[in-house]
């Protein structure tokens, strides 16, 4: 592929934000006013939009315009999709479209090319962050419009293959609360009319995981903390410590494949986080933990879906007892929640079919890294030249 390295402020100009005074802001629609664009507008959802007068010599952007978040944890963010005006923490990009492609430009700024730059500018200030003037020493690869036309055609199809995927695995998890709703009924109604008990007549044994200090490099076994566990009851493994255990610790503080783990502290929203250990090779938990070892009338997958169905959050919630900007959930209030307790083969059989879900999500989500990495290369060669 043929083309040239150019400055990027030869063919794209960039508009800095404005920041009228706060008296000005208001937080509903009315006439002669424009939307305040902010960084937390692109990133955050159901943010409260907010208005300011729209005076002359104020800077707009359309839905269609490319914004560059300038400082902070975002910095490098690109962000589109919106109208209106935005602030300082914003800055726009203005193409010349008849040498540079708008979408071209986009994935131009997402690539590693432009963020590593950006990167390395915002780390020489207080706070990290760059200015128009920063991005005079950034060059950007330029190959004929036809051709930033092929890559962009080519990009758009990895991109949607990949939002597809996600598509798919949201729907397997979707799948798996409907099939728990299909197989026991709404637990606020039970119209099955099971027998009603608490998680104690389903368990085992509980404990408490391990105070242990952690170490992020070395260590016999991965501890799992709280972080590990997400809100909608799966796992998250990207960020792992250590610790090593002596023969009687690991009788307590190692979970096995099919126990339970419970988060019992934590912000009053997220406390009540339940998994289903699945691994096949055990690891420590940490003290904001409970593990939970069913008897032989239940089954983790159950209790797990129970306590991670839209009843079961209600529960948590009320339940959770707040302690200085933490709620907490003890071992024995996990215990006594009241669940109904269908019999132990009907959860046995909805943990398979819970087993053949998460193959699937599994050869999905591989197929999707797949996907990402395939994209990034892309990503990283077009604007080589390559």
């Amino acid at each position: 592929m043929i083309g040239k390295v150019v400055p990027l402020v030869t063919i794209c100009d960039f508009q800095g934000g404005s920041q009228p005074p706060k008296s000005d802001w208001i937080d509903t629609p009315k006439d002669g006013h424009v939307r305040m664009l902010q960084i937390r507008d692109f990133t955050k959802q159901n943010v409260r939009a907010e208005y300011v007068p729209k005076k002359e010599g104020i800077n707009t952007c359309s839905s269609e315009d490319i914004l560059i978040a300038r400082y902070g944890a975002s910095i490098g963010k690109v962000l589109t999709g919106k109208e209106g005006t935005f602030n300082v923490a914003l800055i726009k990009t203005i193409p010349n479209e008849t040498v540079l492609l708008k979408k071209y430009l986009f994935y131009y700024l997402k690539s590693q090319v432009f963020q590593n730059f950006i990167k390395n500018v915002g780390s020489r200030a207080a706070q990290a962050g760059f200015n128009k003037n920063d991005l005079k020493g950034l060059n950007i690869y330029l190959p004929s419009i036809s051709n930033q036309e092929e890559i962009v055609k080519v990009l758009d199809k990895v991109q949607s293959l990949i939002q597809k995927r996600q598509v798919q695995i949201t729907a397997l998890d979707d799948l798996t609360q409907s099939l728990f709703l299909k197989t026991f009924g709404d637990p606020k109604i039970n119209p099955f009319n099971w027998a009603i008990g608490t998680i104690k007549d389903l368990t085992l044994s509980s404990q408490y995981g391990s105070s242990k200090k952690a170490d992020e490099n070395s260590g016999e076994f991965p501890i799992l903390r709280m972080n590990n566990i997400t809100y909608n009851g799966d796992w998250d493994f990207s960020s792992m410590k250590y610790i090593n255990l002596d023969e009687k610790e690991r009788n307590k503080y190692l979970v096995n494949k099919g126990e339970l783990l419970f988060n019992r502290t934590n912000s009053k929203e997220l406390v009540g986080k339940t998994a289903v250990f699945r691994e096949e090779t055990p690891m420590a938990f940490a003290g904001y933990l409970v593990k939970i070892v069913p008897n032989d009338k239940g089954n983790s997958e159950f209790i797990s879906a129970f306590l991670n169905s839209a009843y079961g959050k209600t529960i948590l919630l009320s339940k959770a007892k707040s302690i200085v900007g933490m709620a907490n959930i003890n071992a024995e209030e996990l215990k006594n929640i009241p669940i109904y307790l269908p019999p132990k083969e009907i959860q046995d059989e909805f943990a398979s079919k819970i087993e053949v879900l998460l193959k699937h999500k599994d050869a999905f989500e591989k197929g999707l890294e797949k996907l990402k990495t395939l994209y990034n290369a892309f990503l990283q060669n077009a604007f080589k030249g390559e």
